[in-house]
């Protein structure tokens, strides 16, 4: 299938399992290329931090001095952030390893479940874009977010606990869409939100 030409969207490969979002990109029909520098963000109108360890995601940003280049990128363009990108993009973190940028307003505790909770797949109900979703879902030593505050959005629960959110154009999950093919975080992150602000521009 050919990608569409109309964006650009990145995926952070400093870490983690970045492949696995390409290729949901790709079976959208969404361009995309691999960030390993700041600079590269003017190429893109979108950004997806995958999963790995945040603190060495931490570590590697500020080698290259990511941090305020990408927030900077965020007051525009969506991100899309999975378990340890979910954690790079909250306000708060209890761990001095880990500088969070700050995108989402909510706190996490990245070592709430301790190190040997067991990695599990479920079913999750998910509410975006107006309408409610049936998803698997495959949690990895996930998060835990402890903290939600008023401008953002809890679009998935599990066990009573939110694990999905949304703030303005972001969204962050504490799970792994990509390895179960769930295309519709990228797709709403990524195409959805482009298609409505075309619609409000030409309404304008």
């Amino acid at each position: 299938m050919r990608a569409s030409n109309y964006k650009m969207i990145g995926v952070l490969a400093l870490q983690g399992n970045y492949q696995k979002h390409i290729q949901i990109l790709d079976t959208l029909n969404i361009r995309s290329m691999e960030i390993r520098y700041p600079e590269e963000l003017d190429s893109i109108n979108g950004l997806v931090i995958p999963g790995g360890e945040s603190t060495t995601i931490t570590d590697l940003m500020n080698r290259i001095d990511f941090f305020q280049t990408l927030r900077e990128f965020s007051k525009e363009k969506p991100i899309l952030g999975t378990c340890a990108g979910l954690i790079m993009m909250a306000k708060s973190v209890p761990d001095s390893r880990v500088e969070p940028l700050g995108i989402i307003d909510i706190e996490i505790d990245r070592n709430a479940y301790g190190r040997q909770i067991h990695s599990f797949t479920d079913k999750l109900s998910v509410k975006l874009n107006g309408k409610e979703s049936q998803i698997t879902a495959t949690f990895i030593r996930a998060p835990k977010i402890t903290k939600v505050n008023d401008e953002v959005e809890i679009i998935s629960e599990y066990a009573g606990e939110p694990v999905a959110v949304k703030q303005g154009l972001h969204l962050g999950l504490a799970f792994h869409p990509e390895l179960d093919k769930v295309t519709l975080f990228h797709e709403f992150a990524f195409k959805s939100q482009f298609i409505n602000e075309t619609k409000k521009h030409h309404a304008a």
